[in-house]
């Protein structure tokens, strides 16, 4: 087994008798990496390996991450027993530092969510739910953030904006995102990857700084040539 990557993973992963990959291999780099494939390719799994969780599976091989990092999953994971200002708050309180209310103030201000701070989530609906477990992301000072289907629950406009949003606040730290949208991956990937048959694939990217726009020739191009290779047209 080669050393391991900067940030990344190389390696085997089964479940009991079903290999899901071999001799697999993804680096990071600075910035935006996206992760496109089928559901059940093991997406997630790549995630719960790289942010040190419990997966179910056997893996074979090295991962290479920093101390701490950055994880929004599927499911929010809100503590409904806290205020969703201290649901924001929650890691930094894991971790021993010092909660920083302003700037977590401000993050629910900026994904839409002011007036709310002393809300329980039970009391919001699945979007709103999934602002707060952004802004919670955003709150950690980290090198690397895990990101799966975060944007998900959105409507399109609000989908938009906090893409813009979750794009700033992570500048110059390296993500990966998972997502099933093609669109998503485009706009915003620095390196756009495709899960399939067992190992990760580069797609092109389109070339410039993201958050890209989506009205332009080069990107209906690099869409319709994504969608033909998930789609398996060559």
């Amino acid at each position: 087994m080669d050393e391991a990557p900067a940030i990344g993973l190389r390696g085997s992963v089964s479940f009991g008798d079903n290999l899901l990959f071999r001799d697999m291999q993804l680096d990071l780099r600075p910035g935006w990496t996206c992760l496109l494939g089928a559901s059940g390719v093991g997406k997630t799994t790549i995630l719960r390996l790289l942010a040190g969780l419990p997966t179910g599976a056997r893996f074979d091989g090295v991962v290479q991450r920093p101390q701490h990092l950055a994880y929004m999953a599927q499911d929010d994971l809100l503590q409904d027993r806290l205020s969703v200002l201290n649901n924001v708050l929650l890691g930094q309180r894991l971790s021993g530092t010092r909660p920083d209310v302003e700037r977590a103030t401000q993050l629910l201000q900026s994904v839409g969510l002011e007036g709310m701070e002393k809300r329980r989530p039970i009391s919001l609906s699945g979007g709103q739910r999934q602002r707060v477990a952004l802004a919670r992301a955003l709150m950690e000072d980290t090198k690397l953030a895990l990101l799966d289907e975060p944007f998900s629950a959105l409507d399109a406009a609000t989908r938009q904006k906090m893409q813009e949003l979750a794009y700033k606040c992570l500048e110059g730290r390296h993500v990966l995102l998972v997502t099933h949208d093609p669109v998503e991956a485009l706009r915003l990937g620095a390196q756009v990857k495709l899960l399939e048959g067992g190992q990760v694939h580069d797609l092109p990217a389109l070339g410039g700084v993201p958050p890209h726009a989506i009205d332009t020739p080069q990107f209906a191009k690099a869409y319709h040539a994504t969608v033909s290779r998930l789609a398996g047209i060559k």
